[in-house]
């Protein structure tokens, strides 16, 4: 009994996507016993399928890692407004930086005087894609979602940053940034936006250890969400009747664009997580526009993203920014259903 009471708060070292699962899988054993056992294998089947997915998103985000070619990104914030919130939004789709890395790197651009109209194109197309987002939606979804999603994602970036560029001087964004702005405290240590990418990385042992790190921590997180996403879509085909989903979110007028964007920043699971459970609501009826709104939508608010904004600039740009991403959520909406 001692040794019993000893391990309870061990449960909260426990990663939460791993114990949703367990606790999800546990419930249905008691509920309904036939299922479990039927969700479990569903569970399995679907990770081997996207498992070369997985595997190429893991090992190009650890060689980024490892080369350092992360510090390339800087050059984004560089030369004429214009051509830099394009590059900005460019190089925000396809860099693979988690918000509490970009927290640094972007509070000293600003404090250094980089213009937030480049800034907020970064901001709001980093949260939408990134090379393992792109693999895992192609894997998930299909290659024709995963594309217009990652142009989206630039286009959307590349909307609030002229946006912003066009109204500096109004009250929404004059003088944006907070007295202090707040520090990470992630723990993921300084900014990796510096130095020289370095493209043959193996000869170095601090960057094979950055290289094996990245794929273990990147792999592992992978699995944790993408597990409990197959686990619940499992349960989503058992009993969620597919005429409901269609009669809510089918069809391809501005009201079911409308309402995905609407519901997608407090549904929004962890944007691994999501595609999963997007694509199968699409199987039963989701109409492509309203899973492209919102999945754009709860990736712009997600909290992630969010703390990487909030932190750093007054209310009123993080309004503007979560607006940028609502009005662009619906845009891509509208394109999908017009396109896919």
């Amino acid at each position: 009994m001692t040794d019993l009471t000893q391990n309870l708060p061990r449960l909260r070292d426990v990663p939460k996507g791993w114990l949703a699962a367990l606790v999800i899988l546990g419930t249905v054993a008691v509920l309904d016993p036939p299922q479990a056992p039927a969700s479990t294998l569903f569970t399995a089947q679907a990770l081997m399928h996207t498992a070369p997915f997985i595997l190429f998103a893991v090992l190009a985000v650890a060689y980024v890692k490892a080369t350092g070619a992360e510090a390339l990104l800087a050059r984004a914030f560089e030369g004429n407004q214009l051509r830099m919130i394009a590059l900005a939004a460019l190089m925000g789709g396809v860099s693979p930086f988690c918000s509490c890395e970009v927290i640094p790197f972007i509070a000293g651009l600003l404090a250094v005087g980089a213009p937030l109209s480049a800034v907020m194109a970064f901001w709001l197309a980093s949260p939408l894609m990134d090379p393992m987002m792109f693999s895992i939606t192609a894997g998930a979804i299909g290659w024709e979602f995963a594309l217009l999603k990652a142009v989206s994602a630039i286009g959307i970036g590349a909307l609030g940053g002229y946006v912003t560029m066009a109204f500096m001087n109004s009250p929404v964004f004059r003088d944006p940034l907070r007295p202090t702005p707040a520090k990470s405290g992630c723990g993921c240590g300084p900014s990796p936006f510096s130095g020289k990418p370095a493209w043959q990385f193996w000869g170095e042992a601090q960057r094979r250890e950055t290289f094996r790190k990245t794929s273990v921590e990147n792999g592992m997180f992978l699995l944790k969400w993408l597990t409990l996403a197959y686990l619940i879509e499992s349960l989503m085909l058992a009993y969620v009747p597919a005429e409901s989903i269609a009669g809510v979110l089918g069809g391809d007028g501005i009201g079911p664009v409308f309402l995905g964007a609407l519901i997608g920043g407090p549904a929004y699971l962890n944007g691994y997580a999501a595609v999963p459970l997007v694509g199968e609501l699409m199987n039963q009826g989701m109409a492509p526009g309203a899973a492209m709104s919102f999945i754009i939508a709860g990736g712009v608010s997600c909290i992630p993203a969010a703390i990487a904004v909030w932190p750093l600039v007054k209310p009123r740009v993080f309004t503007a920014y979560i607006g940028f991403g609502f009005i662009g959520a619906i845009i891509a909406g509208l394109a999908a259903n017009a396109l896919l």
